[in-house]
């Protein structure tokens, strides 16, 4: 193996493209864009507000947004928060919907609102992995606001009908809101199509910095979102905080890559995906956790049977993969998301998720795939 293991993990974080690195640093220093956005008495701040305006540009037209339906926020956490807490703050009252499988940025901010007194269901998905849009109609009931449900799971990749759920949402007059923090870059995402009012966006899932994100609002959902951070009036009065130049800089130069890049690196991670899911099914007692066709082309989360999934990932120093959410990895229990779809714990446990990415070659994927196999079999035996 290499000397610095191979990196199958970008569902938790992507490296920052290196075009994206040197728009950024030249919003850094004193001969660069550095000033504060929100300076209107002078060239410095007005430099920097025009750079903020044409990322917010850039994000809108990756998802099919205007400008102004654009929140910039530190990350899809803050934007699920600011979604749902808004959603439900600014009507202090009323039932929240949203599926037992989604990132723990939606689950612990919809549990904080149980246990504040709002009713909240969980949807629980199938066994392949995915939310029934039936299953969250019947959920609704008048006294619904919000309904949140992930495009893609961020354990197992698989994809969900949201446009479907969204339609749904619009007949009864329920917010919809869509956690996107792993399609957004990677499949087609259109807001307007697609019947979402709410989506948040991760800059450090598709090729930018950490610490910056997006939440889109639709122009009339606009009123009936509460700001849950003040002192400023910043973002239209949803998000108070200097802007970071630099890093919404680096958002917008990330999102206009994966547009420009989306179709032909759709299909070149469907193939290097392909090419690993094929090596590991040579292994014996290997299964494919979720759907095998709805799910984003980069990310598969399998099962090796009778290999703990701990123990594998210890002896696995050559490849960079984990065993479910980054914000988990801590945990020793078996994945909530893989328990959520019907699985044992036993084979909950001896799962792994692989995600190939930008930088992944065919190389990583063979070589990858031998010293998994090697090693399974090594435990095995």
């Amino acid at each position: 193996m290499n000397s610095k293991a191979i990196y199958l993990d970008y569902a938790a974080t992507t490296p920052v493209d290196p075009r994206v690195a040197h728009r950024m640093s030249t919003c850094l220093m004193f001969d660069g864009d550095f000033g504060n956005p929100a300076s209107t008495s002078h060239q410095y701040g007005w430099q920097a507000a025009e750079l903020v305006e044409n990322a917010r540009v850039q994000v809108a037209d990756l998802i099919n947004a205007l400008p102004t339906e654009i929140v910039f926020t530190s990350g899809a956490t803050e934007s699920d928060n600011l979604a749902i807490k808004g959603a439900v703050f600014r009507t202090n009252h009323g039932h929240v919907v949203t599926s037992s499988y989604e990132h723990k940025a939606v689950l612990d901010t919809c549990t904080y609102l149980s246990d504040k007194g709002w009713d909240v269901t969980f949807v629980d998905p199938s066994r392949d992995g995915l939310v029934d849009p039936a299953a969250i109609e019947n959920a609704i009931t008048d006294e619904t606001i919000i309904v949140s449900v992930m495009h893609v799971n961020n354990e197992i990749g698989t994809l969900n009908n949201v446009q479907e759920i969204g339609r749904m949402c619009r007949d009864r007059g329920v917010l919809f809101h869509v956690d996107a923090a792993q399609s957004v870059g990677k499949v087609e995402v259109d807001v307007k199509s697609q019947n979402i009012d709410l989506l948040s966006i991760s800059a450090h899932k598709i090729y930018g910095p950490k610490g910056i994100g997006v939440l889109y609002i639709d122009r009339n959902a606009h009123s009936r979102i509460e700001a849950i951070i003040h002192g400023g009036g910043h973002e239209r009065g949803m998000r108070s905080g200097t802007l970071p130049t630099h890093q919404i800089v680096g958002i917008g130069e990330a999102v206009r890559i994966c547009k420009a890049q989306l179709p032909t690196e759709r299909k070149r991670l469907l193939s290097l995906r392909k090419r690993l899911y094929s090596h590991l099914m040579q292994i014996p007692g290997v299964s494919l956790n979720g759907s095998e066709d709805e799910r984003i082309p980069g990310l598969i989360n399998v099962a090796f049977e009778g290999v703990d999934g701990e123990t594998l990932l210890l002896a696995l120093d050559g490849v960079a993969v984990s065993s479910g959410s980054a914000c988990t990895s801590a945990t020793v229990e078996p994945s909530y998301v893989l328990k959520a779809i019907g699985l044992e714990d036993q084979l909950a446990a001896s799962s792994l998720r692989f995600t190939v990415g930008r930088f992944t070659t065919e190389e990583d994927v063979d070589l990858a795939a031998t010293h998994v196999t090697d090693v399974v079999m090594k435990l095995r035996s």
